[in-house]
């Protein structure tokens, strides 16, 4: 007797590589993490003249890499659900595992701030737009779709054990916090009546993605302050916090400017009470960081953090706390942020190197490879999940960074 997905393989009469099943839907975060180099690069932290040129390179290898590595995944992600749509799906039904699904359009939108960023350097000027634009029109949507699908999972599924709440489940509000980002620079490529239904747009995607990480981080904090800490395997979650501070922070001050841009100078008051906001949730994420980094070193010197592809989970956050350190620099006038901005860079370029190299050496040994690739193993933690449904207690579950 075949199973659904095995009969569904036949019948497209394409042979499905065994690994393609246990395919992980977070590897998408490498293309946020690798991205986000990019465009904190193209923005040169602290204007050091004598860095350009590096911040440059370093901005058009990065994107240029993200691109490449956008088109490996996404092709064996999209495999995965035409070959292993019932894999797929339970993931997705998957409390640890099913936010993940959100990198795939997050990983689309933050390539394309960064084509935007980059794109003219290297690409015809008058094409740069129309890459960009195909790429909004593909992760918009999906974004949207994503964090509706898991929302509703999440409001069915009767999740009675509070252990079961990570960090992951920040990337579906995050990712929905991206769309005006990328939504802004589009707004000179249209007229004004599209211009303002953009801006529109941006700002109640602002919304969804704000109101629900607010919502999120609070069940978090009670999960950690009323019950014991997540397993080491789940531990780089934690550091997802800083990914919808820092893009909540920046993607105020891009609005801000495309409404004075948009709406004229009777918008002006916006622009300096958006900095002002930004710059108060800055504070918490900066505040995050110390205390992330803290949990963080806890695990290290308590058995350490075991590789998985949740490592990627420390790129992006940290790159879009950098962005936005980098942003409220520029719009307060103070050097030493700018200063404190670059050093956030060369924290995210190491972080990226110490992540990638991890991934690489996990790719070509054997043994590795094949843990990598599928999450089929007993979880990570050793607490009980009797409490939870039958349908989520699966043996991926709280095997986030498989």
């Amino acid at each position: 007797m075949t199973t659904p997905d095995e009969s569904h393989s036949k019948t497209t009469n394409v042979p499905a590589p065994s690994w393609l099943r246990g395919f992980h839907p977070g590897w998408f975060g490498a293309v946020m993490g690798t991205a986000v180099v990019g465009i904190v690069a193209s923005k040169n932290p602290g204007g050091f003249s004598a860095l350009a040129t590096t911040t440059k390179d370093l901005s058009i290898g990065a994107v240029a890499l993200a691109a490449l590595l956008a088109v490996l995944v996404g092709t064996a992600y999209l495999a995965r659900w035409i070959h292993y749509p019932r894999d797929a799906w339970a993931d997705m039904r998957d409390p640890a595992v099913g936010p993940l699904h959100a990198t795939f359009p997050g990983g689309i939108l933050v390539l394309a701030v960064g084509i935007a960023a980059v794109g003219p350097q290297v690409l015809p000027v008058s094409s740069v737009p129309t890459v960009v634009e195909v790429l909004v029109a593909i992760g918009v949507p999906l974004a949207l779709a994503v964090s509706l699908v898991f929302a509703y999972l999440l409001f069915t599924l009767d999740l009675a054990d509070t252990r079961l709440v990570n960090g992951g489940w920040f990337i579906p509000p995050v990712v929905t916090i991206i769309v005006p980002v990328v939504l802004v620079p589009l707004l000179t490529q249209v007229q004004r009546p599209a211009a303002r239904l953009l801006l529109f747009t941006g700002y109640a995607f602002y919304g969804v993605g704000f109101v629900l990480f607010l919502l999120v981080l609070g069940i978090l904090h009670d999960r950690l302050v009323t019950r014991e800490l997540p397993p080491s395997g789940i531990a780089p979650s934690l550091w997802i916090v800083l990914g919808p501070t820092g893009i909540g922070a920046a993607a105020l001050v891009e609005l801000a400017h495309a409404t004075v841009s948009v709406l004229g100078p009777k918008a002006g008051p916006i622009e300096l009470m958006s900095l002002v906001g930004a710059t108060a949730i800055w504070g918490f994420g900066a505040w995050w960081l110390l205390v992330a980094s803290f949990l963080i070193g806890r695990y290290v010197t308590h058995g350490g953090i075991a590789y998985g592809v949740g490592w990627w989970g420390f790129t992006f956050p940290l790159g879009a706390l950098t962005l936005a350190t980098t942003t409220l620099a520029t719009g307060w006038s103070i050097p030493v942020m700018g200063d404190v901005a670059f050093g956030l860079l060369a924290a995210l370029v190491l972080v990226w190197l110490a992540v990638a190299t991890r991934t690489l050496v996990s790719l070509v040994s054997g043994p590795e490879r094949g843990r990598l690739a599928s999450r089929r193993e007993p979880p990570v933690s050793d607490a009980p999940l009797s409490s939870a449904p039958r349908e989520i207690r699966t043996e991926r579950t709280a095997a986030f960074h498989r």
